[in-house]
C-alpha cells in the first residue's frame, strides 16, 4: 500500500472497514423492500421512503459528529458512531410496526451521517500525501464493499434468517471496536492542531468558503443521485421487473459490487497522474454509453455485464471524492465540512427512490427506464460541474512528526 507503515495500514483498514460495515447496514434494506412491503401490508413505494428518510437526516449526523470530532478527535467519535448505528440496526430488526420501522431508520440515518466524514478525515490526515489518490479509491470502495457484503449475506442467510434476521446481522460492525481502540491512533493533523490550540468555528468557516461549499453541495447532490440512482432499486428491478430468483439477484449484485470496488481504486489511483477533475469526468462520461445495456437488456448475462460496467464507472468517479473534498476545505474543518456537504447532497438526493418508483409506476413498472433517466442526467451534470471546479491534486495535507509532538 505505497509503503505505508503498519500504523498507517491499521488506520486505513479501520476507516475502510467502518465505511464498509456502515454501507452493509444501509444496503440490507434495499434487498428486503418487497418483503417489508408484504410484512407491513403496504406498497414498495411506501417502504422505499425509509431510504429517503435515512438519507435525509444524514446531514444532521454529519454536523453533530463532525463537530464532536473536531473537538474531541476523530478516533473516539468514530467508535461512538459505530456503537450507535449498530444499536439502531438491532432496533430496526425488532420493529413492531411500519411507524416504528421508519423511526428507527431515522435514528440510524443520523448515526450513519457521521461515519464518512470522520473516517475519511482520519485516514486522509494519517497517510502520506502521495498515497491520497490511491487511498481515496480504497476508502470509497468500502461503500460497494458493504453492498457486496450485503449481497453475499442476502444470498446465504435470507432463506433462514428472514428480513428481521438480516438487520440483526447488521449489528456486527460493533466487533470492529476493539481493533480501533487498541490499534488505531488519533489523526496526527488533529493532534498538531490541538498542540497549536487551533479552534474551529463552523459557520464562519462556511461563510468564508461559501462558494466552495455551494459547489461541493451541488456536486454531491449529483453524485448521490448517481450512486443511489443506480443502486438502491436495482435489486427490486431485478426481482420485480425481470423476475430473477434470490440466487440470481445475489450473483449479479456481487459482480457489480466487485466492479465498483475495482473502479474506485482504478480511478482514485489514476487521479494522482491525470488530476482529480479529469479522473471524475472520464468515469462519469464513460457511464453514458453503458446505460442501454445496464437498464434495457434482457437475460441475466447481458444485464450482469451492463451492471458490472456501470458500477465500475459510477464508483470510479466516486473513488476520487474523498480526497477531492478533503483537499477543497480548510485543514481545521475536514471532519465536518466534507461530510456535511456530502450528506447535504444526500439530503437533496434522498427523493431518488421515491422519484424512481413513481416514474416506474407511471410507465407500467419499468424500473429500467426510471433508473436510466436519472443516471444519464446526473452523469452529464457531474461532467459540467467538475469542469468548472478547482483542481487540487498535489496539495500538502500531512504534517511533520515534530509538529505533532
Amino acid at each position: 500500500m505505497f509503503s505505508l507503515t503498519s500504523t498507517q495500514r491499521n488506520v486505513a483498514f479501520a476507516s475502510f472497514a467502518s465505511w464498509t460495515l456502515d454501507a452493509f447496514d444501509f444496503f440490507i434494506l434495499v434487498f428486503v423492500l418487497s418483503d417489508l412491503a408484504a410484512n407491513f401490508k403496504t406498497t414498495i413505494a411506501t417502504v422505499s421512503m425509509a431510504i429517503m428518510l435515512t438519507l435525509a437526516v444524514r446531514p444532521i449526523g454529519a454536523l453533530i459528529f463532525g463537530r464532536l470530532a473536531e473537538k474531541y478527535g476523530r478516533r473516539p467519535i468514530l467508535m461512538t458512531n459505530i456503537v450507535l448505528f449498530s444499536i439502531f440496526e438491532i432496533l430496526t430488526a425488532w420493529s413492531p410496526s411500519l411507524t416504528a420501522f421508519m423511526a428507527f431508520r431515522v435514528l440510524y440515518g443520523i448515526a450513519m451521517g457521521g461515519i464518512w466524514g470522520v473516517a475519511s478525515a482520519l485516514v486522509m490526515e494519517s497517510i502520506p500525501d502521495r498515497s491520497r489518490g490511491f487511498m481515496s479509491g480504497v476508502f470509497q470502495a468500502g461503500y460497494p464493499a458493504g453492498y457486496l457484503l450485503a449481497s453475499i449475506v442476502f444470498g446465504l442467510c435470507y432463506a433462514w434468517a428472514g428480513w428481521r434476521g438480516m438487520f440483526l446481522i447488521g449489528a456486527l460492525p460493533i466487533l470492529l471496536l476493539p481493533f480501533i481502540y487498541f490499534k488505531v491512533p488519533e489523526s496526527p493533523v488533529w493532534l498538531a492542531a490541538q498542540a497549536r490550540k487551533e479552534k474551529m468555528a463552523i459557520w464562519p468557516t462556511i461563510r468564508e468558503n461559501w462558494k466552495v461549499c455551494v459547489f461541493m453541495v451541488l456536486l454531491m447532490t449529483c453524485f448521490n443521485f448517481f450512486s443511489h440512482g443506480t443502486q438502491d432499486l436495482y435489486p427490486t428491478f431485478l426481482k420485480v421487473q425481470h423476475h430473477f430468483d434470490t440466487h440470481t439477484v445475489s450473483i449479479i449484485a456481487i459482480c457489480y459490487n466487485i466492479a465498483a470496488m475495482l473502479g474506485g481504486v482504478v480511478f482514485g489511483t489514476l487521479s494522482e497522474k491525470i488530476g482529480r477533475k479529469k479522473a471524475i469526468m472520464m468515469a462519469a462520461f464513460l457511464a453514458l454509453p453503458i446505460i442501454p445495456l445496464w437498464a434495457f437488456a434482457s437475460g441475466s448475462i447481458a444485464i450482469g455485464i451492463g451492471a458490472f460496467l456501470m458500477q465500475f464507472m459510477v464508483q470510479g468517479a466516486w473513488g476520487v471524492v474523498p480526497t477531492y473534498l478533503n483537499e477543497l476545505v480548510p485543514a481545521n474543518a475536514r471532519a465536518i465540512l466534507p461530510s456535511f456537504v456530502y450528506q447535504t447532497g444526500n439530503l437533496l438526493a434522498s427523493v431518488n427512490a421515491e422519484v424512481q418508483t413513481n416514474i416506474a409506476s407511471a410507465h407500467g413498472g419499468n424500473y429500467g427506464l426510471a433508473m436510466a433517466i436519472v443516471a444519464g442526467t446526473v452523469a452529464v451534470l457531474i461532467c459540467v460541474l467538475v469542469y468548472f471546479g478547482r483542481e487540487t491534486r498535489g496539495m500538502k495535507m500531512s504534517v511533520e512528526p515534530e509538529a505533532v509532538s
